[in-house]
């Protein structure tokens, strides 16, 4: 069966459009899959550290431990669920955002035009368009009348393109004036709009974040594994216990595996997007706070962002470079006078304060064309017979042969028109679009006037346009520089317009790469030219995600912002991404966080919270690893040669639970001012320098104190294990307020309150235990107070010595 192809003035019929309806399917685009509490949830049980506590959970059911089997399951639900719940949500707040309008297109059918949804669209339809609609499909101009597209959601072009027959559009476009009768040749998956929808649907790709957390993760399986097999085999092998040496192996593991850690990210996200919110930024992907307060480059168009995506009358000069009120008052009465479809040049001359127009009345209008591009009005100015054309330059000059020039009537000759011409291409270069005004008086009045009357005219002036910056980003902008983000403007607009802009607001260009340099190099040359570059201009969709990767490849934490149709692959590509609440919904879908004002000013704010989560998060795994790590080997290293486990699995467990229970205020912990005044990564190599180098501080005083307890005091099973668990959990506690920060705790750095009355009240309910009949359940025995001060004096001077070493480490590593 043949297409059906409609005629332009009756259209498809409803029995054709039916039909092509059932083969084509509905006009609409690909979009992400919604999210599913479910799937979120299985998706974040495959993380290793959980799969270990699992295991270790199901071995600890399989023979009947079932107080060991439901602390660890109880670490991994409230864990999981708390994450799956804060994504959950921050998903809602962003669907809430989304317009919830159907989009209606103008359809003739049966030679009728009718209002239809526009998903009903299809292929050979006729689309009738004006001012304010959206091109709902891809088609090609039929015929048009002054009709003016903004493509800036597609192409970054910030000035609306005039589209004439046989021209094409593309879904996701704007008629901002005139009117248009448009053939549609592809709908929904067919669209270029829907092919840039479908490459979000990929996965995607981990950031520079999630890439340090994988590492991280299988850097403690690893360990765990080695540890937890040397233990079992010696000490099944020397005590020939084999269930007790797996059970003591297995709770092993579960110490040396920091299970709070999903648990720790998810408040400290879900706290940093609560504040972030204040601050009129929603986060939709909470992982991606992470990589915000990493970021050290911010890649944004310019439009909306560091202008304020209005264009406006920025200058009306006179032939001498001078600002005429003559000019803009000409310029504003053929404006305001006109009757044809006004475009935003006419808008922003007239949004300006009008000139004294009392006596003028109009009389006549010579309609907009596109052979002249110019129009004219003719009025009565005081009773003086006056046409005004106003229009692209070379066309007003070549209807022009004298001029206003130093103040008087000049003949229009080579000399005066070459020094136009230099004033017109001065202006051009600095990113103004240029249009000029002329004048004639008409001596005789007439009954109607046309085109033949735009001849002998006289050059009065110009009249210069730009979307103008807004006032407060230059500030923005040395807030972002001090914070040690350098920004990258990454547009489908020209270089001229954009390096003005930047001229006005201060911001330094390195360097100026284009769209069409860019296929000629090679990733690796790309990455060296874009580093180099502030301004990257007259880049198509394709480009500015290729931007983004070779950015990222060269060791960088890209931030993207963008708002169009254009801007969702490199949203989707880059480590966080932010779109605008008014954006098109794709560019929604593909980021991690939607601003409600597209303003520099917003991401500054929340920088600053980005930057305390991540330092936060960073806390826990340093103090954990090093601290966990320090006390397994210990525990392994005593297991080998007392004649007693130095601890039970379920002393070792409730060691472990308590420690993490205290962490969960660390989200809510002070950030030293010096942490958050540049961009921080998350080093793998110096995470594990750190757990090298303070892990065996930390073993070096638990076998001080086996030699204490079990050397001096002479002390076996219950007493030992007693005494060893609370100066493990006392050390572990305390040397929390020193690992914390740089600086001297309490003096230059305080922690938060609930982070220290919480370490401090685990100490306390680890003492209640071991001295009240709850102990007996956890086989503890309680303790003469000299081993209590041996224990005390033992945890001073480890303090102590953690102190002093950690402010050699620091000062050696920049951590």
């Amino acid at each position: 069966m043949q297409t059906a192809v409609a005629t332009h003035n009756q259209g498809l019929s409803s029995a054709q459009a039916a039909d092509a309806l059932k083969r084509f399917g509905a006009n609409s685009i690909a979009s992400k899959e919604r999210f599913s509490i479910f799937k979120d949830f299985i998706t974040r049980l495959k993380n290793p550290l959980l799969i270990v506590l699992i295991f270790a959970a199901s071995v600890s059911a399989l023979v009947r431990d079932w107080t060991s089997s439901i602390i660890i399951i109880l670490m991994v639900l409230v864990s999981v669920v708390l994450d799956t719940f804060n994504t959950f949500k921050s998903e809602k707040a962003a669907e809430k955002l989304k317009a919830q309008v159907q989009l209606l297109a103008n359809v003739v059918r049966d030679g009728q035009a009718h209002e239809i949804p526009a998903v009903s669209i299809v292929p050979h339809d006729i689309v009738l368009l004006a001012a304010g609609d959206m091109v709902p499909a891809d088609g090609v101009v039929l015929d048009s009348k002054e009709f003016f597209v903004n493509e800036s959601e597609l192409t970054g072009e910030s000035f609306p393109v005039e589209k004439f027959t046989d021209n094409e559009v593309s879904m996701g476009s704007s008629a901002v004036s005139g009117e248009a009768t448009v053939l549609i040749k592809s709908t929904g998956a067919q669209t270029k709009l829907s092919s840039i929808a479908r490459r979000l649907a990929a996965p995607d790709e981990l950031s520079e974040f999630d890439v340090g957390l994988k590492k991280f993760s299988y850097l403690i399986v690893r360990i765990t594994f080695i540890l937890v097999i040397v233990v079992f085999l010696i000490n099944a092998g020397f005590k020939h216990n084999i269930l007790e040496a797996f059970m003591f192996s297995l709770a092993l593991a579960v110490g040396l595996t920091p299970e709070m850690l999903p648990m720790i990210i998810a408040l400290n996200l879900s706290k940093g997007s609560l504040l972030m919110a204040k601050h009129g930024v929603i986060v939709k992907k909470l992982s991606a706070i992470q990589n915000f307060g990493t970021m050290d480059i911010l890649c944004t168009d310019k439009t909306g962002t560091l202008t304020e995506d209005k264009i406006a009358l920025i200058k009306h000069l006179d032939l001498d470079g001078n600002e005429s009120d003559n000019v803009f008052r000409q310029a504003f009465i053929v404006s305001s006078m006109r009757t044809g479809f006004h475009n935003p040049l006419d808008a922003a001359i007239k949004a300006n304060t009008p000139p004294p127009l009392e006596e003028v009345n109009k009389v006549d209008e010579i309609p907009f064309d596109y052979p002249r591009k110019r129009d004219s009005v003719v009025f009565s100015d005081k009773g003086v017979i006056t046409l005004v054309s106003k229009g692209a330059f070379e066309e007003i000059v070549a209807v022009c042969s004298s001029c206003r020039f130093g103040g008087q009537n000049k003949i229009f000759d080579k000399n005066i028109h070459d020094k136009a011409e230099v004033m017109y291409q001065q202006l051009s270069s600095e990113g103004f679009r240029v249009l000029a005004v002329a004048q004639k008086v008409i001596p005789e009045k007439k009954e109607a006037y046309t085109k033949s009357d735009e001849t002998n005219m006289e050059l009065i002036g110009l009249l210069a346009f730009l979307d103008p910056p807004k006032k407060d980003v230059s500030e923005t902008l040395q807030v972002m520089e001090d914070k040690g983000i350098e920004i990258k403007i990454v547009t489908g607009d020209n270089e001229l317009v954009t390096k003005k802009i930047t001229d006005e607001i201060g911001l330094k260009v390195k360097g100026i790469l284009l769209g069409s340099e860019m296929s000629l190099l090679s990733d690796a040359a790309l990455g060296l030219r874009v580093e180099a570059a502030t301004i990257i201009a007259r880049v198509n969709p394709e480009q500015k995600e290729r931007i983004v990767k070779v950015l990222r490849e060269r060791n960088h934490v890209v931030g993207y912002l963008g708002d169009g149709i254009n801007d969702a692959p490199p949203l989707k590509a880059a480590d966080v991404s932010f779109s605008v609440n008014n954006a098109v919904d794709v560019a929604k879908e593909a980021a991690d966080m939607i601003l409600m004002h597209k303003s520099l000013r917003n991401l500054t704010d929340g920088i600053t919270e980005g930057r305390k989560t991540f330092v936060n998060t960073k806390k826990y795994m340093m103090m954990n690893l090093s601290s966990n790590f320090g006390n397994m080997f210990s525990m392994a290293a005593a297991s080998l040669f007392l004649p007693f486990l130095p601890m039970l699995p379920i002393q070792v467990l409730l060691n472990n639970l308590m420690y993490d229970t205290s962490q969960l205020a660390l989200p809510l912990d002070n950030v030293d001012a010096e942490d958050l005044a540049k961009p921080r990564r998350l080093d793998l190599g110096l995470i594990k320098k750190f757990m090298l180098f303070f892990g065996p501080i930390s073993s070096f005083f638990d076998f001080t104190t086996f030699f204490v307890l079990f050397g001096i005091f002479h002390l076996y099973d219950a007493p030992f294990q007693t005494g060893w668990f609370l100066e493990s959990l006392t050390t572990q506690m305390l040397v929390v307020y020193i690992i914390r920060t740089k600086k001297i705790p309490f003096f230059q750095s305080m922690p938060s309150k609930i982070l220290g009355i919480t370490a401090l009240a685990m100490v306390a309910v680890a003492f209640f235990l071991t001295y009240s009949r709850f102990g007996n359940y956890f086989k503890f025995a309680p303790l003469p107070w000299p081993i209590i001060a041996w224990i005390a004096g033992i945890t001073v001077v480890y303090l102590v010595v953690t102190e002093a070493m950690k402010r050699w480490f620091f000062k050696r590593y920049d951590f």
